[in-house]
C-alpha cells in the first residue's frame, strides 16, 4: 500500500483508511501483520535446545544405563539442527536477499559439530566436553542476536 505524500493528490480523503480494514477475529494475520519467527530463528532455536539437551544427557551418560543411547540420538538431533541451520541461512541469504554472516555463522556452527562428532566417537572427553559449553554459549548468543535484530526491525 502506498501512502500519499503532500505532493501526491488523494484519489479520496478516507482512501487510506479504507483500504485496510481490521481482519475478522480469527482470521489469519496479514504479512503485516505478523509477529511470527523466521525460519532461520527457529532452526537456531532448535539448535540451542539440542545442544542443551546434550549437555543434560552427557549426565545421564554417567549415571544411568540409557544415558549413551540418549546421548547418541542427541548427537545425531543435533548435527541435523546444524545442517538445517545452514540450509536456512543459505536460503535466507540467496533467495531471500538476506546478509551472508549466518551463512558464516552456520558454517561455523556445522564444523564445531562435525569436530564433536569426532571427539565424541573417539571418547575423549577432555576436549569434547569444553567445545560442547562454547557451542552452547555460541548458539545462545547467537539466538539473541536474531531475536534481538527481529525486535529492532518491528
Amino acid at each position: 500500500m502506498v501512502i500519499p505524500t503532500s505532493a501526491e493528490p488523494s484519489a479520496a480523503p478516507d482512501a487510506a483508511a479504507s483500504a485496510a480494514p481490521d481482519p475478522a477475529p480469527g482470521a489469519a494475520p496479514t504479512a503485516a501483520g505478523r509477529r511470527g519467527f523466521t525460519f532461520l530463528q527457529v532452526t537456531v532455536a532448535l539448535q540451542t535446545l539440542a545442544i542443551l539437551f546434550q549437555a543434560s544427557t552427557a549426565g545421564l551418560l554417567l549415571s544411568t544405563t540409557y544415558g549413551e543411547t540418549l546421548h547418541s540420538v542427541g548427537a545425531r538431533v543435533m548435527y541435523g539442527a546444524s545442517m538445517l541451520y545452514l540450509l536456512a541461512a543459505i536460503l535466507a541469504w540467496r533467495p531471500g536477499g538476506g546478509p551472508a554472516r549466518p551463512v558464516l555463522y552456520a558454517t561455523g556452527f556445522l564444523v564445531l559439530a562435525s569436530v564433536q562428532v569426532v571427539l565424541g566417537v573417539a571418547h575423549e572427553p577432555a576436549p569434547h566436553v569444553p567445545l560442547g559449553v562454547v557451542m552452547f554459549g555460541l548458539s545462545l548468543l547467537d539466538l539473541g542476536r536474531g531475536l534481538s535484530a527481529a525486535r529492532h526491525r518491528a
